[in-house]
């Protein structure tokens, strides 16, 4: 049926629980939130379009996020059983990297113990099913940005911008 929500490419059909929340998100658009049962398998950033339904706790907080609340993610559980191990240290590195700050990939690849695994740590990111909770947008480039996928270089900057980060444009 056209505008159902179809499973993101990766997410395994076996997880007949899994159901998609999408929630509004003022001028972002509206983002999708794949949870199986209450937890969280897949989290799809706002973009323009689309029509809002459900409804779930973690939705608001998302929502409130990208109205400019500090909202943290810190208590959201994530699984990382499809992660190689420097796959889950590099998650768990960067999810403490606060709101507000930046590392680069290298940086990123050092504090999850493999300095010189930058584009490990790159590849790491453009994989990220879980943005934001994961929190990909704060890891730049030595020279630059870096990359954001199909959301581009402008949507990177915008969550920046969000969380307090002076980026040059």
């Amino acid at each position: 049926m056209p505008g159902e929500p179809r499973p993101p490419p990766g997410l395994s059909s076996a997880l007949v629980s899994v159901r998609c929340i999408r929630y509004p998100a003022g001028d972002w658009g509206v983002g999708e939130l794949w949870l199986d049962g209450d937890e969280l398998v897949w989290h799809e950033a706002p973009r323009p379009g689309g029509v809002a339904e459900g409804a779930h706790r973690l939705a608001e907080r998302f929502a409130a996020y990208f109205a400019g609340e500090a909202e943290s993610f810190d208590d959201i559980e994530v699984r990382d059983d499809e992660l190689t191990p420097l796959g889950r240290e590099l998650q768990r590195v960067l999810r403490r990297v606060p709101r507000g700050e930046v590392v680069t990939y290298g940086e990123l690849a050092a504090l999850a113990g493999r300095p010189g695994a930058a584009r490990a740590a790159g590849t790491f990111c453009a994989h990220n099913r879980l943005a934001i909770v994961v929190p990909c947008h704060r890891v730049v480039g030595a020279g630059g940005l870096g990359g954001y996928g199909s959301l581009g270089l402008d949507y990177k900057r915008r969550l920046l911008a969000l969380e307090g980060v002076r980026v040059a444009s």
